[in-house]
């Protein structure tokens, strides 16, 4: 029982990881940038929350109503202003501007809100703490239960938008060939300021999820980037639902890992990343990964 209770809170704790990572691939998937300020971007929005909460007396509901919008705006000038002008000069010069907004993005929150660890949770009383039973001695926390329904529920609305809507149509044209979706008529910096206002909306929600079940401070945003960059290699980058699939096997793999020994956390969780980078290195993509081991299995 202690085993399924571990395995059953790393699933969980998986779709906190797909909710931090969605934004991240997503990104890549249609500009082609690993966005490293992602992190403090989840960060901007989880003080932006604690800040209504705190001071304004805003419930977290009406506060995330006005929060995710920001952070939408937000995403459309970083990229007009930010990434719309370094990705014209190659590969780096993105990843080494999003690193320097994020240290940017880090110090001002430490200026304005200190070095002290911040929390949702006293905002939503008992959600924080209280559970479900679902047998004898098998508990799930209530707030990871809605955190990764969230997760499940914002994958499944962009695979939706994508499928279904023109803009999503567009976004898709434009990730797998920019200059043939420049010649039917698809402007590509319209495009990808929607891309990146979405992904830094999913960064705001991962941000209020941070929030509520954890604390956070001003330089908590490398970290959950860790994790987010971990999730989508692990599933894939560029699939929705693979982002999923991955947050959940790193959750499971630093539950059991803590279960093993008191450092495995970590450890377990860089382990299995590393493990399955190199598969992908020598295999090649996810779903050709998948087929071998499923064929050494039956051959076994």
């Amino acid at each position: 029982m202690v085993w399924l209770s571990q395995v059953l809170q790393g699933v969980l704790l998986g779709g906190y990881y797909a909710l931090i990572a969605c934004g991240l691939s997503f990104m890549f998937s249609v500009m082609g940038v690993i966005n490293l300020a992602h992190g403090s971007f989840a960060m901007l929005a989880a003080y932006g929350l604690w800040a209504l909460a705190e001071h304004a007396g805003i419930d977290l509901p009406i506060g995330a109503a006005l929060i995710l919008p920001a952070m939408a705006l937000t995403g459309i000038a970083f990229q007009r202003l930010v990434l719309d002008r370094s990705t014209r000069s190659g590969f780096l010069i993105p990843v080494l501007a999003t690193f320097g907004l994020s240290i940017v993005l880090d110090n001002l929150l430490f200026q304005q809100f200190g070095a002290d660890t911040r929390s949702l949770a006293p905002f939503i009383e008992d959600l924080s703490y209280d559970s479900w039973e679902l047998a004898d001695g098998l508990f799930i926390g209530k707030l990871a239960a809605y955190i990764f329904t969230a997760a499940v529920l914002l994958l499944g609305g962009l695979q939706l938008f994508l499928s279904n809507t023109q803009m999503g149509r567009a976004i898709r044209a434009t990730a797998a060939d920019r200059d043939t979706a420049g010649l039917v008529g698809i402007d590509a910096r319209t495009v990808n300021a929607c891309a990146t206002a979405i992904a830094l909306a999913t960064a705001g929600i991962a941000g209020a999820a941070l929030g509520m079940r954890a604390t956070f401070n001003p330089y908590a945003g490398a970290p959950q980037l860790i994790y987010a960059f971990e999730a989508a290699v692990i599933g894939g980058t560029g699939s929705l639902w693979g982002t999923l699939v991955g947050g959940i096997v790193l959750g499971v793999a630093q539950t059991i890992g803590a279960q093993l020994n008191p450092q495995g956390f970590l450890i377990a969780g860089h382990g299995v990343f590393l493990t399955v980078l190199i598969a992908r290195s020598v295999v090649g993509r996810p779903a050709d990964l998948w087929r071998v081991l499923f064929s050494a299995r039956r051959a076994s």
